[in-house]
């Protein structure tokens, strides 16, 4: 079956100018052009993977992702014509598992969203639970629960911590988890990965500033503490 879109954007220029082509690329295609419309659409439609405007009427784009993240592991892609660091983290930590700058090509931004969809397709020939201390890791699933309750964690999120849970110990570089975990070609910006693991800690270590689980390893980047 073939992936379903979510593209919100308030300029229907914008929008007639991505649905042809995703289209093309074998995409099923739905449309919002308000923060309020994307949040119903969104509910109905249970889309594969959310297109989403920064800047839009009623709620922000920002908004709209947090309210998606309280429910929903839906891959988001925030589309932002801010070119300011600080912007592209805050959209990073509310949720997004990645964000394109305007003006941008439609084949990147094809490409980001088979790589978001990626990390979201479980693989059903991994069905063992992986357990590391008080967490309880599902591969195929997708899921992560502690203390028996589960945890709501993005794609991206639950992609890093399968891949830091695997290999309890050992350092990875913020590089090697971009390219490894990310599994994306096309963010460079290393300190993105540091949004994503705040956001995870916050869900997954009783104290966040202290954890025991996601630690980092100063000079080199970050690894799973070895606990049973």
């Amino acid at each position: 079956m073939p992936h379903t879109l979510l593209l919100v954007d308030d300029e229907e220029k914008v929008l007639e100018f991505m649905e042809p082509f995703l289209r093309q690329e074998g995409f099923e295609i739905v449309t919002a052009k308000t923060g309020k419309e994307a949040l119903q659409k969104a509910k109905e439609v249970k889309p594969s993977l959310v297109v989403l405007d920064w800047m839009l009427p009623e709620m922000s784009g920002i908004e709209v992702c947090r309210e998606l993240r309280k429910t929903s592991r839906v891959g988001i892609i925030m589309v932002t014509a801010r070119t300011d660091e600080t912007d592209k983290i805050i959209g990073l930590e509310v949720g997004a598992d990645d964000y394109i700058t305007k003006p941008f090509s439609l084949r990147e931004l094809a490409a980001r969203i088979r790589s978001v969809l990626r990390r979201t397709e479980g693989k059903e020939n991994h069905v063992e639970m992986m357990q590391r201390g008080e967490l309880t890791i599902s591969e195929a699933q997708c899921r992560v629960w502690k203390r028996g309750k589960e945890i709501t964690l993005t794609p991206t999120e639950f992609k890093l911590l399968l891949t830091l849970a695997a290999k309890p110990g050992v350092v990875y570089s913020r590089l090697q988890l971009l390219q490894n975990a990310l599994d994306d070609d096309f963010l460079n910006d290393e300190r993105t990965v540091d949004a994503h693991i705040s956001r995870l800690r916050k869900k997954i270590e009783d104290d966040p500033s202290n954890p025991v689980y996601i630690q980092t390893v100063y000079g080199f980047g970050y690894r799973f503490g070895e606990r049973e």
